[in-house]
Formats: C-alpha cells, sequence, structure tokens
C-alpha cells in the first residue's frame, strides 16, 4: 500500500467552503450560533496546529519526561474542561471527579500501553494519541454524565425532598439518579461500537489505513481501543458519580445542595 497522500495547502484551505454552508443553513433557520461556530473553528485550527508542532518535536525528541508532561497536560485539562462544565458542584464534589479522572483515565491508559500493545509508557508514539483518544472520551462521557445527573435531580427535587421526610435514605433516593446519569453518559460510546464497521469507519482506523497500515491490523486496534474507550468512560462517570453524590448530603442526612 502507498502512504498517505498529502494535502497542499490551498487544497487545505478550500475545507473552510464547507463552513459557509453550515454558516448559511444556521442564518436560513435562525440557529443563533454562528459566532459559536466560528471561534470554536478557528480555535480548533489553532490548537491542533499547535499541537501538531509539539507531537513533531516529541517525536523527534522522545524523552520520558516530555512525554510524561504532556499527558499531565492532557490530564489536567480534561479536569478543567470538565469542572468549567459543571460549575454546580461542591468543592469536595470537584476533588473526587478530579482523583476520578486522573486515576481511572491513567490506569486504563496504563493497562492498554503495556498489556495490550506491549509498548513502553515513555513512547510517545503510541502513549500520546492512545491517551488523547482516551481522555477526550473521558471529557465528554463524564460531563454529560454530571449534566444529565443535576438536570434529573433538579428536575425531580420535590419528590426528592418528600421521600427523604417520609424516612427514606439520601442514598437510596439519589442512586437513581447516578445509574441513569451513567447510562445517558455511555450511550454515545454504546451507539458508536454498534454502527463502527457497517455504518461508520472510525478515525483511527481509517488514519492507520491512509498511512498504508493493514486494514487486518488497523481492525484489531480499532476494536481494543473502543473497548479501552468504554471502560475509560464507564469508570471516570461512575467513580466521579458514585463517590460524588455522597457529598450531597450532611450527617443529619439532609440536602446540602
Amino acid at each position: 500500500m502507498n502512504g498517505v497522500a498529502q494535502i497542499q495547502l490551498g487544497s487545505f484551505l478550500l475545507v473552510y467552503v464547507l463552513l459557509l454552508v453550515v454558516l448559511g443553513i444556521m442564518k436560513k433557520c435562525r440557529i443563533n450560533q454562528t459566532k459559536l461556530l466560528v471561534l470554536a473553528s478557528a480555535r480548533m485550527t489553532l490548537q491542533l496546529i499547535a499541537a501538531g508542532y509539539a507531537l513533531t518535536f516529541l517525536f523527534e525528541h522522545p524523552h520520558p519526561l516530555l512525554t510524561m508532561a504532556y499527558l499531565t497536560v492532557l490530564v489536567f485539562f480534561t479536569i478543567y474542561l470538565v469542572l468549567s462544565r459543571n460549575k454546580r458542584l461542591n468543592p469536595r464534589f470537584r476533588v473526587i471527579v478530579s482523583v476520578s479522572i486522573a486515576s481511572c483515565g491513567l490506569g486504563v491508559i496504563v493497562f492498554f500501553v503495556t498489556c495490550i500493545v506491549g509498548q513502553s509508557l515513555f513512547d510517545p508514539q503510541y502513549m500520546i494519541p492512545i491517551s488523547g483518544m482516551l481522555m477526550g472520551n473521558a471529557l465528554t462521557g463524564v460531563s454529560l454524565g454530571l449534566k444529565s445527573f443535576w438536570n434529573g435531580l433538579e428536575g425531580q427535587r420535590a419528590r426528592v425532598e418528600a421521600l427523604l421526610n417520609i424516612g427514606a435514605t439520601p442514598e437510596k433516593v439519589l442512586f437513581p439518579f447516578v445509574c441513569q446519569a451513567l447510562e445517558t453518559a455511555l450511550v454515545p460510546t454504546l451507539n458508536s461500537m454498534l454502527g463502527m464497521g457497517i455504518v461508520v469507519l472510525p478515525g483511527m482506523m481509517t488514519g492507520q489505513i491512509l498511512s498504508g497500515t493493514a486494514p487486518t491490523t488497523a481492525i484489531l486496534y480499532q476494536i481494543t481501543i473502543m473497548v479501552a474507550i468504554c471502560a475509560c468512560v464507564c469508570l471516570c462517570c461512575f467513580c466521579s458519580l458514585y463517590f460524588g453524590y455522597r457529598t450531597l448530603w450532611n450527617a443529619q442526612k439532609q440536602l446540602t445542595f
């Protein structure tokens, strides 16, 4: 198989014509998110260009400290973005979410790189892209789970307080909200797995095939990374919610949110 075809700068810029189509449709439908689309597109472009130069440097000058520094920044920003989207969390809940994302995410990353791929943790070629995929999905899953949890809780606060007033324990009353939020967080990943290989050729597999990797090898990588993503999202979200929801009442079993 030949190597991946190079995209010239002029051809690359043509892709932004598609954004003009999106902007036109948004304007026609009176969707007031044009500024967000422009900002998101510009930010994505700048961030990915910066990441591209950083990764080029790391791959050309591999060093364990640089790889660990990149991973630390990745985990830090994952936690920061999750917390910035869920400002209602109390301080203890925020700590639990941070620890859950860091410990569960890093645990799955270490297991995948060392046991599944069989590579060193300090090899940036494997550690960085795999970490990015896992933590990126954890970001989406935990954010979605926390949002679902709070929306469900606030929508049924009167019912929750009524149950507590007749003697039900906070653990028994609030735990169903944890389960529902976890299910909501897992649905996008499970739906992706259902359609994978039939409806969709996923990004990692497509990228490997374009770069000349044999399809059978790309398939094995994609299967293992999807299972790892599912586990990472589940663990990060479950630990964040299961240990975090226990911070929502005091010693007298009264709600504090």
